[in-house]
């Protein structure tokens, strides 16, 4: 059986985790496993070296900075594998240009593109435990790359996928999924299994416990996924295809994101390609909108508001001021105090009063919804950010999540 495995930062924080991680994997290797091992920094690296960066100066060239952060995977890599060795296990430690993992030229968000995997196949062959620099790859002109936060998730199911894994295990510091953040709601439940779709929802809707674009590829590959924790040896979540099971709980779980800022442009000219011009430039920075809402008005104006990620509201918002003068609009406002709390479940499709009974508990406690989007398994509330944690703990006892889920165990590990 081939494995991809992915630790964290937090599993590898100090070489004490790293040992404890090395004793996993030798388990499963004395099982007969064949294992390929992807790891990011350790806790903390990242954000010591942009920092590091932004000492000097405060927007350091994007190429300097995917040279700089990617460092920290390289060594928490090269020690997994020197501790691998020193338990007399052969392994061999690779960075992404090494593999080669191809990507895209937008640096510190970079897309993969293409995974050369005969390097890595040939190690399994002869009996090496592989490990993967997370989080980086390198363009086709040999400049290094990162994959933006989270970015190690990638990494690992796209090598499960390119490889033909037989399973792909995440392992962080959480058990699983659960159906909301355990922080916030103490007695939230843990998921035995989840949709790829439902997944997908909460990861774009601030679920932190995997990246959006791993559970994208996972779905679109047909990797059977696991989210765990590298702490314990509790079972985790196992994320597969959607089946009837899951279609008979209307709600999954409760996701919240703090990261949202909201831009509104007002008395924009209605007429066709105006909305083009307004958000082509944005695309062009790789900013991620969101939610957009968008008003009309009987003297040929329109309102424009949409959401990005907080960290990308400043160069947004500068970015629409520009387009204000070029449409002649009558004025720009940003908030940055925003959050976005979202209801996800399978059995949305078939059940109906669900968005009803999400906005009169919110309105029971006084929140107002500033924004609303849809999809056929989520509905997302854009509030006032001081209200987020009150509207996670309603909304999940609201829909009852408290309370067992009666979802079949599944054999995971």
């Amino acid at each position: 059986m081939l494995i991809v495995q992915k630790y964290g930062g937090t599993s590898v924080a100090n070489l004490e985790r790293i040992r404890a991680v090395a004793e996993r994997i030798i388990n499963y290797k004395k099982q007969g496993h064949d294992l390929v091992v992807v790891v990011s920094a350790m806790a903390g690296e990242t954000d010591r070296l942009i920092n590091l960066a932004k000492q000097i100066m405060e927007n350091p060239p994007l190429r300097e900075l995917d040279l700089l952060i990617s460092t920290g995977e390289q060594v928490s890599s090269a020690l997994l594998s020197i501790m691998l060795h020193s338990f007399g296990y052969p392994a061999v430690a690779l960075l992404g240009y090494q593999v080669p993992i191809y990507t895209t030229e937008l640096y510190t968000k970079a897309k993969i593109k293409e995974i050369k995997t005969e390097k890595i196949k040939d190690y399994l062959s002869k009996g090496y435990i592989v490990i993967v620099a997370g989080f980086q790859g390198v363009t086709e002109t040999g400049d290094i790359t990162t994959l933006g936060r989270g970015g190690s998730d990638t990494t690992a199911v796209a090598l499960a996928a390119a490889l033909g894994a037989d399973l792909c295990e995440i392992y962080t510091d959480v058990e699983g999924v659960f159906t909301a953040d355990p922080r916030i709601v103490s007695n939230a439940k843990k998921l035995k299994k989840i949709s790829y779709e439902e997944m997908l929802e909460m990861a774009s809707s601030g679920a932190k416990v995997l990246e959006m674009r791993s559970v994208e590829l996972a779905m679109i590959y047909k990797v059977p996924l696991v989210v765990r924790s590298s702490f314990t040896d509790a079972e985790g979540t196992l994320i597969i295809e959607e089946d009837e099971e899951m279609e008979k709980v209307v709600v999954s779980g409760i996701t919240y994101s703090r990261n949202e800022a909201r831009i509104s442009i007002y008395g924009v000219p209605d007429r066709p390609g105006v909305a083009a011009k307004i958000f082509r430039p944005i695309a062009e920075k790789g900013i991620i909108v969101d939610m957009i809402i968008q008003t009309s008005h009987p003297d040929g104006k329109a309102d424009i508001t949409f959401t990005v990620p907080r960290t990308d509201y400043k160069q947004a918002l500068e970015i629409i001021e520009k387009v204000a003068k070029e449409l002649n609009a009558e004025r720009v406002e940003g908030d940055d105090k925003i959050a976005k709390v979202s209801i996800v479940g399978a059995g949305m499709r078939t059940h109906y009063g669900v968005a009803t009974k999400m906005f009169e508990t919110l309105a029971k406690h006084g929140i107002n919804i500033m924004m609303i989007s849809t999809s056929e398994i989520k509905i997302s509330c854009v509030i006032d950010e001081k209200y987020t944690e009150l509207a996670v703990r309603a909304l999940h006892e609201a829909f009852n999540l408290g309370e067992e889920l009666f979802v079949k165990e599944e054999k995971i590990g």
